[in-house]
């Protein structure tokens, strides 16, 4: 195989993952939107129901791509960053510290995407 096949394969497989998270994370939303408007009287009318419904599904699944692309791109970036890491702390056992602080910084993309799906679910209510 040569090396433009491996990275073809590289790359599908990556889209593959990404693809099933995005669809994972549309499904539990889905089924919390569900259990959510289930118990609900019309009188007890909260925030949530006074929205258009269309507005709220959307939300939803805004807040489900966010959080599992950042969660995805995060895994993606630790993955070459924690590399990188090993290689030169297997070199220069002293840089422990530098190279934690990278992979932190990696880390850090899916915490970003988190808090931005919390800020759509927070306008929705």
């Amino acid at each position: 195989m040569n090396n433009l096949q491996k990275k073809f394969k590289k790359i599908v497989n990556i889209t593959a993952v990404t693809f099933f998270i995005i669809l994972l994370m549309l499904f539990l939303t889905f089924t919390f939107k569900a259990f959510a408007n289930q118990g609900v009287s019309q009188t007890q009318s909260p925030a949530i129901s006074q929205i258009d419904t269309k507005v709220v599904t959307w939300g939803f699944i805004a807040s489900s791509i966010v959080v599992g692309l950042g969660s995805v791109a995060a895994g993606i970036a630790v993955a070459y960053v924690g590399a990188a890491a090993l290689g030169a702390l297997g070199e220069k056992p002293e840089l422990f510290g530098r190279a934690l602080i990278f992979v932190a910084l990696a880390e850090g993309i899916a915490i970003y995407g988190l808090i931005i799906g919390m800020m759509i679910l927070g306008k929705l209510g």
